[in-house]
C-alpha cells in the first residue's frame, strides 16, 4: 500500500508538471505576439521581459515542488515520522501537550526549510525584474513576526481542536467544525485592526476630491464600507493591487500606494468599483458558506477514517499518535482533492466576472477598467499567453486578455 500512495503522489506531481509544461511551452510559442487590445500599451520589449519573469518564477517553482515532495516522502515513508512521533509522545503524557508539540515543531521546520526559497524569490528574482523594495531588515521582520503570530494561532487552534477531540471521541468533528468556522469569522473581523497593521501602515486617501467621488460612487451602488484606505505596500514591493477585507461593519478597501501612482482617477475608481462590487454580489459570504461547508465534510470523512483504525497500516506502521494520523490524511486529502481543483477555480473566476460586470454597471466606463487591467498585466509583467487548460486549471481570476476583451466589447471598443 505504501508504494500505490507514493505512486498516487507522484502521479498528481507529474500531471502538475505536465500542466506546468504546457503553460510555459504555449508562452514560448505565443508569448512574442501583442494581444488585441494591448497595442500601443506593451511593446516587445516588454512581453519578452514579462515571459522571461514567468519563466524563472515557474522554475523556482518547480524546483519547490521537488523539494517539499521530496521531505514529504522522506517523513512519510521512512522511520522519521513513526521516530517524529515516539520523540513527542516522551515529551508529556497530556493527549494536547503532545498534539500542540508535534504540530508546532512540524511546521516551524517546515517554515526553516522554505526560507531559501523565499530568499531567492525576493532578492534575486523580485529584485532582477525591478520590484523588490524589500530591505533585508524588514524581510527578517515580517518573518520573526509573522512566525510569532502564525505560532499563537497554531497553539489556540490546536489545543481546542484536540480538547474537542478528548472531550467528545464521538463527535469531536461536529464541535471542531463549529469551532474554527466561529474562529475564521472572529479573525475576519479581527485582521483589520489588529493583525495586518502590524506588518502595513494604513491611511486614509491624502486626495480629497478622489475620495469623495468614492464615496459617491459607493453611495450610487448602495454600498457603504468603514473605508477606502491607502497602503504603503512600496515599502516591500512595486507590485500593484488592491483588494477588499473584513465583512460587516468593518468591510474596507485597501488601495497600494503603487497602484494609485499607476492609475489615472476613473481607472481607480473603476478598481474600487470591481473590489466593491464582490461585496455587492455578497461573493465574501458565498465563499465562506462553501468553504465552511467544504470544511464540515471533510471533518466528518477525517472522522471516519481515523474511526477505521486502518490508517497507520496504509503508511506502513502499527500505530500512530491521533496527531500523526492527522497528518497521514492530509496527505491522502491533497491526492484526492487535487482534481477537484478546477472547481474552485471555476467558482472564483465566475465571481471575478459579476464583480467586471457590476464595476461596468456602477461606473458606466467599462473602458477604464480595461484600461486598468491592461496597467496592472503591464506593469506586474503578467502572463499574457497561459495556457488555455492552465488557467482552466489553477487561475482564480479569468485571463487578462479575456476580460479586456468583454469589457470592451461592452462598451463598443475593439
Amino acid at each position: 500500500m505504501k508504494t500505490l500512495l507514493i505512486a498516487a503522489f507522484l502521479a498528481r506531481f507529474a500531471a502538475a508538471c505536465l500542466l506546468r509544461y504546457l503553460n510555459l511551452r504555449h508562452l514560448r510559442l505565443h508569448g512574442a505576439s501583442v494581444p488585441q487590445g494591448f497595442a500601443g500599451a506593451i511593446d516587445a520589449e516588454a512581453l519578452a521581459k514579462s515571459a522571461r519573469y514567468t519563466l524563472e518564477q515557474s522554475r523556482v517553482g518547480l524546483v519547490q515542488s521537488v523539494y517539499d515532495g521530496f521531505w514529504l516522502l522522506a517523513f512519510l515513508f521512512t522511520p522519521l515520522l513513526p521516530r517524529y512521533d515516539a520523540w513527542i509522545g516522551s515529551l508529556s503524557g497530556s493527549f494536547v501537550i503532545q498534539g500542540v508539540l508535534f504540530a508546532l515543531i512540524l511546521t516551524l521546520v517546515q517554515d526553516l526549510l522554505e526560507i531559501p526559497f523565499s530568499l531567492y524569490t525576493t532578492f534575486r528574482i523580485e529584485k532582477r525584474y525591478g520590484f523588490n523594495t524589500t530591505t533585508a531588515g524588514l524581510w527578517l521582520s515580517d518573518l520573526v513576526k509573522s512566525t510569532l503570530i502564525s505560532t499563537l494561532l497554531l497553539v489556540i487552534l490546536c489545543s481546542a481542536a484536540l480538547l474537542l477531540v478528548q472531550h467528545s471521541p464521538g463527535l469531536w468533528w461536529l464541535w471542531v467544525w463549529v469551532f474554527f468556522a466561529l474562529f475564521s469569522i472572529t479573525m475576519i473581523y479581527l485582521s483589520p485592526s489588529l493583525i495586518e497593521p502590524l506588518f502595513s501602515k494604513f491611511e486614509p486617501l491624502d486626495d480629497e476630491q478622489l475620495a469623495v467621488e468614492i464615496r459617491q460612487m459607493l453611495a450610487k451602488g448602495g454600498l457603504q464600507v468603514k473605508g477606502v484606505l491607502k497602503m504603503d505596500a512600496s515599502r516591500r514591493s512595486l507590485h500593484s493591487n488592491a483588494y477588499f477585507t473584513g465583512i460587516g461593519r468593518v468591510k474596507r478597501i485597501v488601495l497600494f500606494d503603487t497602484l494609485i501612482k499607476q492609475m489615472e482617477r476613473p481607472e481607480l475608481l473603476s478598481i474600487l468599483a470591481h473590489e466593491a462590487g464582490h461585496w455587492k454580489k455578497g461573493h465574501i459570504w458565498k465563499r465562506l458558506v462553501v468553504m465552511e461547508g467544504s470544511a464540515l465534510a471533510l471533518l466528518w470523512v477525517v472522522h471516519q477514517l481515523l474511526s477505521w483504525g486502518g490508517m497507520p497500516g496504509l503508511f506502513g506502521l502499527s500505530q500512530a499518535s491521533f496527531v500523526a494520523q492527522m497528518t497521514m490524511v492530509s496527505f491522502l486529502i491533497s491526492i484526492v482533492f487535487f482534481p477537484f481543483t478546477p472547481l474552485s477555480s471555476s467558482l472564483s473566476r465566475r465571481h471575478e466576472w459579476e464583480a467586471d460586470s457590476f464595476a461596468t454597471e456602477l461606473s458606466g466606463t467599462p473602458e477604464a477598467l480595461a484600461s486598468a487591467l491592461v496597467k496592472l498585466s503591464r506593469e506586474n509583467l503578467a502572463n499574457l499567453h497561459p495556457h488555455p487548460v492552465y488557467a482552466w486549471f489553477y487561475y482564480s481570476h479569468p485571463p487578462v486578455v479575456e476580460r479586456v476583451a468583454k469589457l470592451r466589447a461592452a462598451g463598443g471598443g475593439d
